[in-house]
């Protein structure tokens, strides 16, 4: 399981666009080198609990805006639109999800689910 989410954020990392610096924020902060290490053998990482949340929310939140944005390339700029919707306060959610923490990635996940589900307005 370790794997295939790292070998996803891999991918959505690429199409949002995300250096390395914000991908170690939205990882939890772990080395360099250990993102380094993951990215070269994903089946030998060993994630914390808390990476492997981390992971979930950020596949959730691809997965989420995927149903909403059908347009692969709006779905991917979104993260980084300003946002004028409660969450957000005018900054885009990757502004919010780079706070760094787990709570403010649970944030841009529960707002996506609830627009999918007809929550907000």
């Amino acid at each position: 399981m370790s794997a295939a989410g790292l070998r996803a954020f891999e991918r959505i990392a690429a199409l949002w666009g995300l250096s390395v610096d914000e991908q170690l924020v939205l990882l939890g902060s772990p080395g360099r080198s250990t993102l380094f290490a993951w990215r070269k053998q994903p089946e030998k990482a060993h994630l914390s609990r808390d990476t492997l949340e981390r992971l979930s929310n950020l596949l959730g939140i691809y997965k989420a805006l995927q149903i909403l944005l059908p347009d692969t390339a709006a779905a991917d700029a979104w993260v980084r639109r300003p946002n004028t919707a409660a969450p957000f306060g005018g900054r885009s959610a990757l502004e919010r999800m780079l706070a760094g923490n787990m709570s403010d990635l649970s944030a841009v996940r529960q707002y996506l689910d609830a627009v999918r589900g007809g929550g907000w307005s």
